[in-house]
C-alpha cells in the first residue's frame, strides 16, 4: 500500500515540461485510475520492462486508465531536453511525461524509492497502491491486478 494521501499527492505534484507544453494540475487526470511511473532514462529496468509496460497499460486499457511519467534523477546524471524528447521515439512511449521539478522533488514527495517505483490512484485520485521494480513476477504482475480490480 502507500502512506500517501490525496491531499499530499496534490500538494506534491512538481513539473517541469520538457516540451514546453503546460503541465496539467493532477486534478486533470481524476475521473480514471491514474498509473504514475518514476522512470529514468539511465536505469536499464526503466527501458526494458517499465516504459514497455507503462505502454502495454495505455494499448491494454486504453481510455479506463490515465498514464503519467515523471523522468526523475535521485541520483546520477541528468538528460536534456532533447534526450528526454527522443526518448518518445525510441522507447514508443504511448503517454504523457515530464521532467520532476528540481531533479526529484515529486520523487521525494511521493516517497518513491529508487526508478522505476509506480503510484497507483483510484478514479478520486486516492492513492491505492506503491511499489518499487519492474519484475515482471512481482511489480507489474501486482500493478496489473490492482488496475483491474479498480476497473472492476
Amino acid at each position: 500500500m502507500t502512506g500517501l494521501t490525496k491531499a499530499e499527492l496534490i500538494k506534491g505534484w512538481k513539473l517541469k515540461t520538457i516540451t514546453g507544453t503546460d503541465i496539467p494540475d493532477i486534478t486533470a487526470f481524476a475521473g480514471k485510475p491514474l498509473l504514475i511511473l518514476f522512470f529514468n532514462l539511465g536505469c536499464p529496468g526503466c527501458k526494458g520492462r517499465a516504459l514497455p509496460f507503462a505502454n502495454s497499460i495505455v494499448v491494454d486499457y486504453g481510455n479506463l486508465v490515465n498514464v503519467c511519467g515523471i523522468h526523475t534523477n535521485f541520483e546520477g546524471l541528468d538528460y536534456s531536453d532533447e534526450e528526454l524528447i527522443k526518448a518518445k521515439e525510441t522507447y514508443y512511449i504511448r503517454f504523457p511525461y515530464y521532467r520532476d521539478f528540481n531533479f526529484n522533488t515529486t520523487f521525494i514527495n511521493y516517497e518513491a524509492g529508487g526508478t522505476p517505483h509506480w503510484i497507483l490512484t483510484d478514479k478520486e485520485l486516492n492513492p491505492v497502491y506503491s511499489i518499487f521494480g519492474s519484475d515482471p513476477n512481482n511489480a507489474l504482475l501486482r500493478l496489473e491486478l490492482k488496475i483491474k480490480e479498480l476497473l472492476q
